[in-house]
């Protein structure tokens, strides 16, 4: 089961890789938008290399659940950074460049901090599905932390907002991820009454939220910027709901601290010098194009 959650989690993060790269491109041909603005969701909705783009994404959410299905949150969320690695360089190809190397370092910081504390940590399986109050817990905590990122990214600007945005998303998307996790089990288990369970629909609220702010993000500064903050954020708080609401476990202490501490160092270094790299193409790119 655990081989399987991995190989699935790997090709998911593969598809999400190239989704990210080709949106990102879509999205910065638009006119710049506010934090948050929906409008530029609705835009991208009638773009039709936009809406391409999301295929890999579709085609990796379904993996993704596939993996939850046979995996830990803890275990699952985190191996989809190695997405990272295709990313950068895929953004680089489509613009005919090489990657930065900022950006690599970050990337590979990250990459290196995520795994060796995973490594290190361990992580087991705990309950299905979280309690109602669970549940509450996750939300009150993610909705705050996301409402200061979108008050701080107001008034910020370039690689240090499509940072901030990239948090409040990454917390979006392992909010998505824990959810995917209940509904894929019911799914399995009984698809009829899976159609009328809440699951579906928060899913489906918290997902659209997730994708539209996504969007906000990768107009801001390079590609790394908003992308590392996603793929990092997103895994460390599906550890902490993994850990917190289904009761996964990791292992702490002793000689493990060792490994953990530079680890998340390591994590702190990568997304720090990713949002702090100034960028030369901020702003409108060009006439927005069907």
């Amino acid at each position: 089961m655990t081989i399987a959650a991995v190989l699935l989690a790997l090709a998911s993060a593969s598809c999400f890789a190239l989704g990210a790269a080709l949106q990102q491109r879509a999205v910065r041909r638009e006119p710049p938008h506010g934090t948050a603005d929906p409008r530029l969701f609705l835009r991208m909705l009638r773009r039709k290399r936009w809406l391409l783009a999301k295929l890999p994404d579709f085609t990796g959410t379904a993996l993704q659940a596939l993996a939850l299905r046979f995996g830990p949150l803890t275990l699952v969320q985190p191996l989809l950074i190695s997405g990272m690695f295709l990313a950068i360089p895929l953004e680089a190809a489509l613009d005919h460049r090489r990657p930065h190397p900022r950006d690599v370092t970050a990337v590979a910081s990250c990459v290196f901090g995520l795994g060796a504390f995973l490594a290190a940590a361990q992580p087991r399986a705990g309950v299905s599905e979280p309690s109602m109050m669970g549940w509450l817990g996750v939300a009150l905590i993610g909705g705050s932390l996301i409402g200061i990122c979108l008050v701080l990214a107001h008034r910020a600007r370039g690689a240090l907002r499509g940072t901030l945005l990239g948090v409040a998303t990454g917390v979006l998307y392992a909010g998505t991820a824990s959810v995917l996790k209940t509904f894929a089990e019911r799914v399995f288990s009984d698809p009829l009454s899976a159609l009328t369970d809440w699951h579906l629909y928060a899913l489906a609220v918290i997902g659209i939220a997730a994708v539209a702010l996504n969007q906000n993000a990768f107009q801001n500064g390079p590609l790394a910027a908003p992308l590392t903050a996603i793929t990092l954020v997103d895994p460390v708080s599906s550890v902490v709901i993994g850990v917190t609401a289904f009761h996964e476990t990791l292992s702490f202490g002793g000689l493990r601290l060792l490994v953990e501490v530079p680890a998340v160092l390591a994590m702190i270094f990568g997304i720090w010098l990713a949002s702090t790299r100034p960028s030369g193409r901020e702003g409108f790119e060009g006439a927005p194009t069907n």
